[in-house]
């Protein structure tokens, strides 16, 4: 994986300051959909890799992206959905993590997947479950940009981090009333889509690649403090126009 991280002080604190906001946002009217963001941006921000991805699984048992650090990373993502091979892939079937250190050595376990993340520059990938008990209902993706296995800390890391966004979606209150994929997870896969829609309406207004629209519309949503998936039903159905969330001109007094 890269050498980027932080070490020492500074990553203990901004350890701290993300467990923290992880717990402060699992209360009872949460936003799944930007708690999963801001898991695969802790794990670009704290942990040994260039990039991540999150699956979940739907009700009916399909795979679902419902987080990436990046476009090119959630396309990957897709791509081993399509094509039914890769790292996320299997640590779902297995609910073990799946780590490896070169990805130019694995074109034999993944033929098509293998090829095309080294042509994206990453060369390395850990996949952690989100499993509770028995149960694996995702898996984190993380990809470096040099060979090398994850190391044991950011791997502890990366498993802690996955399991309070499981907590967090099997919550207690929605286990007892046995909604737990039927709810929680349909209502995840719900704000992905109209997140994606809305993306797009701002990609297209702003002139903006897909992550900087991204970026504007949860910029939007915190500065405002209104839910991620609130503000993209808005946009996508007209409740707020686009250049209420695009920002404003240089030059020009929003």
């Amino acid at each position: 994986m890269s050498s980027t991280a932080p070490t020492g002080a500074q990553r203990e604190s901004q350890l701290l300051h993300a467990f923290v906001q992880m717990a402060d946002t699992l209360v009872d009217d949460y936003d799944v959909a930007d708690v999963l963001h801001q898991l695969v941006d802790h794990c670009v921000r704290l942990l040994d890799a260039a990039a991540a991805g999150l699956m979940l699984s739907d009700q009916r048992g399909n795979l679902q992206v419902l987080a990436s650090s990046s476009e090119r990373t959630r396309l990957l993502e897709l791509f081993q959905i399509q094509n039914n091979e890769g790292p996320c892939l299997d640590c779902v079937r297995s609910g073990e993590p799946v780590l490896v250190a070169d990805l130019t050595a694995a074109t034999r376990r993944w033929p098509m997947f293998a090829p095309l993340a080294v042509a994206d520059g990453f060369v390395s990938v850990a996949a952690v479950p989100l499993r509770l008990r028995r149960e694996t209902i995702g898996a984190l993706n993380l990809f470096g940009r040099e060979p090398g296995p994850l190391n044991d800390q950011d791997a502890q890391v990366a498993r802690a981090l996955a399991d309070t966004a499981t907590i967090g979606i099997l919550q207690e209150r929605a286990i007892r009333r046995g909604e737990v994929l039927t709810e929680q997870l349909q209502t995840a896969l719900n704000s992905r889509i109209i997140i994606e829609q809305a993306k797009g309406v701002l990609a297209y207004a702003g002139d903006l690649e897909m992550e900087q629209a991204f970026e504007t519309l949860r910029r939007y949503a915190r500065h405002q403090g209104i839910r991620l998936s609130e503000v993209a039903h808005r946009l996508v159905t007209g409740g707020i126009l686009p250049r209420e969330v695009l920002p404003a001109p240089d030059g020009v007094d929003s």
